[in-house]
């Protein structure tokens, strides 16, 4: 079996995506953890996920652009798409998901700058359609712009969201700062190839700095997105609201598109909001790496499909 380190290295190598992406089951196996690569794909997605009583959040896939103009080309996929979701009655129940480095954050040394102005026209394009916006977390060398960008916002629009990643150590002083009312923190493990000076690398490790910065925020004031498949968290997250007094709509779980569709639908129908993570777009490879990392035994899933099962 690949270790986690082997496959978040293939992510990073363009001749491992080669070999992917021309397989001839690539793509069918892809289509289990990504929705498409258009954005009716990613539409048709959320219609179907909400009919079953779902929440989404979507996100464009497109880490690092090339240049500034694929950068502004991914801003304007996020404005169209949200308008898309208004238009098909969706966007209520479906907000986005953004990575600074795709708005450019990563593109010399006006791309933070520019980055949060895209940001800003995706905020106030969600806003018109009366959803809102988490911006995601990336590594480490990013997590201060991203915070500072997200907190600076903040002050226009309110319910922008941030993820938080639990196997960063500092993390946890992170949670403290986002305890307030109003904020809205998606909480992670974690799914970067990080130096242990950084991140806790053992699961058990790793798991129990998860429980003490969710214990932060279901204590909080704000609004606590607890992302999630493992059974065992997903209960000690439910003694917690128990706990802390929390009605259900004051937090919710969140899943990866194609990944414990049952569990999303259990939790569901026992009243809890259950947001699904829908990724779309012509750039998966990186993302559906990452998934594999995160998840080892999807491994033999995929090889199957590889040589065309």
């Amino acid at each position: 079996m690949l270790s986690r380190r082997v496959l978040l290295a293939a992510a990073r190598s363009p001749q491992a995506r080669r070999v992917v992406v021309g397989a001839p089951g690539g793509k069918a196996v892809v289509a289990r953890f990504v929705a498409g690569e258009e954005r009716a794909d990613a539409v048709a997605a959320v219609d179907r996920l909400i009919a079953r009583g779902l929440h989404v959040s979507l996100d464009h896939l497109g880490e690092d652009p090339e240049d500034d103009e694929h950068a502004a080309a991914i801003t304007a996929e996020y404005v169209g798409l949200l308008a898309a979701l208004d238009e098909a009655g969706l966007a209520r129940r479906a907000e986005v998901s953004v990575k600074l480095s795709a708005l450019g954050a990563g593109l010399g040394r006006s791309g933070d700058a520019l980055a949060a102005d895209r940001l800003r026209t995706v905020c106030a394009a969600a806003a018109a359609a009366g959803t809102t916006v988490t911006v995601d977390m990336e590594g480490h060398a990013r997590t201060d712009a991203t915070l500072a960008t997200a907190l600076a916002l903040r002050a226009d629009f309110p319910d922008l969201g941030v993820v938080l990643q639990a196997y960063l150590r500092r993390t946890e002083a992170d949670c403290r700062e986002l305890l307030g009312a109003g904020s809205r923190v998606r909480l992670v493990k974690g799914a970067y190839d990080e130096p242990e000076a950084l991140a806790f690398k053992e699961r058990v490790t790793v798991d129990r700095a998860y429980v003490r910065c969710l214990r932060l925020l279901m204590e909080g004031q704000g609004y606590p997105m607890i992302a999630t498949h493992d059974p065992r968290l997903i209960e000690i997250a439910g003694r917690f609201a128990v706990r802390t007094g929390r009605p259900q709509e004051s937090y919710e779980f969140q899943m990866l598109y194609g990944i414990r569709e049952d569990e999303q639908r259990r939790l569901a129908a026992a009243g809890e909001t259950v947001r699904v993570y829908v990724p779309y777009g012509t750039d998966w490879y990186a993302y559906f790496m990452r998934r594999l990392a995160e998840r080892p035994a999807n491994l033999a899933f995929f090889a199957r499909a590889l040589v065309g099962r």
